[in-house]
């Protein structure tokens, strides 16, 4: 039966995009396309395991699993066993012959006999440096396992360093089918919410699922309904006896011999002129070639070279990829319309003209004589896709685990998938814009890349008129969703849960980043270390809410984002730590020169002789393959890394690695119940080095009090280290690696206190000195107002936020009576501009998110003292501060956390028993930079105080008052 993988459509998603995945309907001029939520926000189908039960191991599988730490799976086997040494010594040096007597030796340890282990199928053996990692797959009868009944196990050198899995201890053959597919389909259907139709169903097969209760023959069905403005896709494994959804996966994560191509190696130019800075590049050296960029690693040929005949298209086909223009498809699976204009000179040249952003993003610039820079953009996606097929080929994303290519010859893997690219991508729909997504089905099945146009969109996203079919960060970062979508967990699944699917997108980022780096390509940006930055028109963070080389967050902060548990937000926090550990590898191995780095990219030096930014991205693919599951929390990523530097430098840099994990809350004290879990225990020590351990002492008012403190810059749904409440289970001491950090302190009745500490091994107090709160309701304070919810400024916590619905914002305001009967002194107050996820009585709708251009931009702070005037009366306050208009400074393309989290404001010392918080601008009417027309497009308005529906609506989530 031919091996089948999970469909993946993965989504850079600009989170405040219009389209979070796929190609939506064709809208209409009039009236207005619709406005769905932005990417990333809105309720998605979660993924779903309704498999019931739980196996325990058994008192024999207990016993085997002495002197080493094991993690069990549902099913009863290990989900990972690690240890301080090699898992077993003195085996064979052919890697499956080392991985099958291992499992053998301790198949007491797997709850397996020895026929089990004899029948497990290989899956794949791929090279790490001079090991592997090893995949088997269980059968049951005649079915392969569908999902779960693998088995990853790194070996090197006869030792078995590594092992994962999901194995089951039950082989038996399940009962036959009675279900027919076609009414498994339909329950597949049913449950996802997806219209059934011929053309919606991409797979259909009957497999075998494991469950605690014994093994289900189910079919496995992968569905896809473009219908609608955004896409459903899923595969689900349906029970072929009962017709029950076992699990379901949502797949929306939204001259003759010497071609040369015409290409900008990085993005145009930053501020986006319309001069051509394209380079040259050639297959063989040539005068006027910038670059020679040799041939397809795996058959040594041009990039625009039919496998099949071995001549040239002409055009934007070869083995590696096929690029198209797809400007009126709506169904994501569609092959455009045509390639780039056939060559025969093969000198793929075409004139760049900048027309889209010169045409301020006018629609009948598509149709003009120029098209709005189509051929450029095919040639440039077609380009980009064939450097990223090299580059990763060279770093083990080969035929045997699984790549994109026409034509594998006898290395491995099916053939017949290359990489599809859409250029301009639903061009011809107005609600289709600012996005980018890839999509992968199984290996031997295309993949699919759709690079769209951005735009400015009223009250959602705030981007140039660009195409994404020249920023490489962009493409680069699609590109890895194809590459890590297929190597982790074999062929039939890839990343799964909530935290998996922020690593994705981390991992994407990454080596987006790291190709340009070895290449000597700069994007634009105030480091080379932003994503999307062309796209976005923010050369701060580009698409992201940091910079990676800028980022404050770990571990604990897992679900910080204004809509909470959100994978491209979350996924900063994986990046935040790569990007470290990637410089701890340079610092130790150094940099090396453009030569160097240049050569290590093109495989031309080992890698061991590589600077250390090379050794930390081959570590990077290593450890894809060495896990058996997608469903991955962070630490099981961690726990892969370690493994695959064991296996293929001697584990010489655990040390190395440990202190950066530590650093970033994946110290050895981290845990997790899995992808899904979130809220996770984040654990700041490392096993390798002397850490500090300290205790919290509330100082000043808070002497004695209830403080939490969390390391790093939030408080809103993340993770606290330490707490002085006697009455929960933290404790006020923690271990803590040495380094300088970030903490926030939050005390009952004092408010938010953030500070930096530097942290000696021989630390033993952290000492935090706080005021009394006098806004804080624990402390007495009440509030009145305007709007819903006024309270939640005084609960003295950044998850709960006031909102006012009347329009306009401006005016609206929140009075708080303060605590105690007499005037207070305030001298400074705090004032957070955070959201949260919607909730009842939100305008947009539970169980997606608030907009992000409806938090508070800036404010006015009024007073009264109620012992010489009227409180309840307006004439009775008078103005004590007056905002700076950048309050909270969000800008293009849209506010993001770190510009509307809690704010200091000092005030002229001001004796009151009330304080009013008084709106003179949300973000949407307040920012420059979401105000007036911005494109020529007559179909849409772009001035978000006018045209976005919820330019009435504003929110602020706190208002502390200190004395000092």
């Amino acid at each position: 039966m031919p091996r089948t993988r999970r469909t993946t459509v993965t989504a850079l998603a600009a989170t405040g995009t219009l389209l979070t995945f796929g190609l939506a309907v064709p809208g209409r001029a009039e009236p207005p396309p619709p406005r769905p939520r932005p990417p990333g926000e809105q309720a998605e189908l979660p993924d779903k395991d309704a498999r019931t039960g739980d196996l325990a191991p058994t008192g024999r599988q207990r016993s085997a699993a002495r002197g080493v730490a094991v993690r069990w799976n549902r099913l009863g086997t290990p989900a990972s066993v690690t240890g301080a040494r090699p898992l077993a010594t003195g085996l064979s040096g052919d890697p499956e012959k080392a991985a099958r007597a291992y499992l053998t030796a301790h198949r007491d340890l797997f709850g397996l006999n020895a026929a089990a282990v004899g029948a497990l199928e290989k899956v794949a053996v791929n090279p790490i440096g001079d090991g592997a990692a090893v995949l088997l797959r269980q059968r049951f009868g005649e079915l392969p396992a569908g999902y779960d009944g693998l088995v990853a196990i790194g070996v090197a050198g006869g030792e078995v360093v590594s092992v994962t899995s999901t194995l089951a201890r039950d082989d038996a053959a399940p009962a036959p089918a009675t279900l027919s597919q076609k009414d498994a389909v339909t329950a597949a259907g049913r449950d996802a919410g997806i219209a059934v139709s011929s053309a919606g169903t991409r797979k259909a097969r009957l497999v075998a699922v494991p469950t605690a209760e014994g093994v289900r023959s189910a079919y496995q069905i992968t569905l896809m309904d473009a219908s609608g403005a955004e896409p459903k896709a899923v595969t689900s494994y349906v029970d072929a006896r009962t017709g029950k959804v076992l699990v379901r996966e949502n797949l929306v994560d939204h001259d003759s011999d010497d071609p040369r191509w015409a290409v900008f190696p990085a993005t145009p130019s930053g501020d986006y002129s319309s001069r051509d800075t394209r380079q040259i590049w050639c297959f063989r050296p040539a005068a006027g070639c910038r670059s020679v960029v040799g041939g397809d690693p795996s058959s040594g040929r041009p990039w625009d070279v039919d496998p099949a005949t071995g001549a040239s298209t002409t055009t934007s086909l070869g083995n590696a990829a096929r690029t198209y223009e797809n400007r009126a498809s709506s169904d994501p699976f569609t092959v455009g319309t045509r390639t780039s204009a056939p060559k025969p000179d093969r000198a793929y040249r075409y004139p760049w003209a900048n027309q889209w952003y010169t045409g301020k993003c006018d629609p009948a610039t598509m149709d003009s004589p120029q098209e709005a820079d189509l051929e450029p953009a095919i040639s440039n996606l077609f380009v980009q896709h064939n450097r990223m097929h090299d580059w990763s080929y060279r770093l083990g994303f080969t035929e045997s685990a699984w790549n994109m290519q026409a034509d594998n010859g006898d290395r491995g893997g099916l053939g017949g998938d290359p990489e599809q690219g859409n250029a301009q991508a639903g061009a011809r729909f107005p609600q289709i814009r600012d996005n980018a997504n890839q999509i992968t089905p199984p290996d031997g099945t295309p993949t699919i890349s759709n690079m769209y146009l951005w735009q400015p969109i009223a009250g959602a996203f705030y981007s140039p008129c660009v195409d994404g079919d020249f920023d490489m960060t962009v493409i680069g970062h699609e590109y890895t969703h194809a590459i890590s979508g297929r190597m982790i967990a074999g062929p039939d699944a890839g990343w799964s849960g909530p935290q998996a699917g922020a690593m994705n997108e981390s991992t994407s980022d990454l080596l987006a980043m790291e190709y340009l780096g070895e290449h000597g390509f700069r994007a634009p940006g105030r480091t080379p270390y932003v994503i999307g930055a062309y796209v976005t028109g923010d050369e701060r963070a580009g698409i992201r809410n940091y910079d990676m080389s800028r980022s404050p967050l770990n571990y604990s902060d897992l679900g910080y984002d204004l809509v909470g548990a959100q994978v491209h937000a979350d996924g900063e926090i994986w990046t935040a730590t790569q990007f470290d550990l990637r410089q701890a590898f340079l610092q130790r191995y150094g940099v090396g020169n453009a030569a160097l780095q240049r050569k290590c990219a093109e495989g031309a030096v080992p890698v061991a002789k590589c600077p250390g930014n090379r050794r930390w991205a081959q570590l990077s693919f290593d450890a894809l393959l060495l896990m058996a599951t997608g469903a991955v929390s962070y630490v099981d990523h961690r726990n892969a890394l370690l493994a695959a530097d064991t296996i293929r430098f001697g584990g010489k840099d655990h040390a190395l690695m440990w202190k950066v994990f530590a650093e970033h809350g994946l110290g050895s004290a981290a845990a997790s119940k899995g992808s899904a879990d979130a809220d996770p225990t984040p654990g700041f020590a490392s096993p390798m080095s002397r850490n500090a351990s300290l205790t919290l002492k509330p100082g000043g008012d808070a002497k004695g009090g209830k403080v939490r403190l969390y390391v790093g810059d939030y408080e809103a749904r993340a993770v606290p280290v330490a707490d002085t409440d006697p009455a929960t289970p933290l404790g006020a001491t923690f271990a803590i690696t040495p380094g300088r950090y970030s903490f926030v302190a939050v005390g009952e009745g004092f408010g938010h206190k953030r500070f930096t500490a530097t942290v000696g091994a021989s630390r033993r107090t952290l000492t935090v000195e706080m005021s009394r709160n006098e806004a804080a309701s624990v402390n007495g304070a009440t509030a009145t107002g305007d709007g819903q919810s006024q309270t939640a400024l005084l609960d003295e916590t950044e998850t709960t936020n006031w909102q006012s619905v009347q329009a306009p914002a401006a005016g609206r305001q929140v009075t708080v009576d303060l605590a105690g009967d007499r005037p207070v002194r305030v001298g400074r107050v705090q004032v957070s501009a955070m959201l949260r996820p919607s909730a009842a009585g939100d305008p947009e709708g539970a169980g997606g998110a608030q907009n992000r251009f409806t938090a508070l931009r800036d404010f006015r702070l009024l007073a009264c003292d109620a012992t010489r005037a009227d409180c309840s009366q307006a004439g009775s306050y008078r103005t004590v501060y007056t905002s700076p208009a950048d309050a909270f400074p969000a800008d293009r393309p849209r506010p993001t956390a770190p510009d509307i989290t809690l704010r200091s404001f000092d005030l002229r010392d001001v004796t009151a028993t009330h304080l009013r918080l008084q709106v003179v601008s949300s973000q949407c009417t307040g920012a420059p930079a979401y105000a007036g027309e911005q494109d020529d497009d007559p179909r849409s308005g772009t001035d978000c105080g006018t045209a976005a529906p919820l330019a009435g609506v504003v929110r602020a989530a706190e208002l502390q008052a200190f004395a000092r």
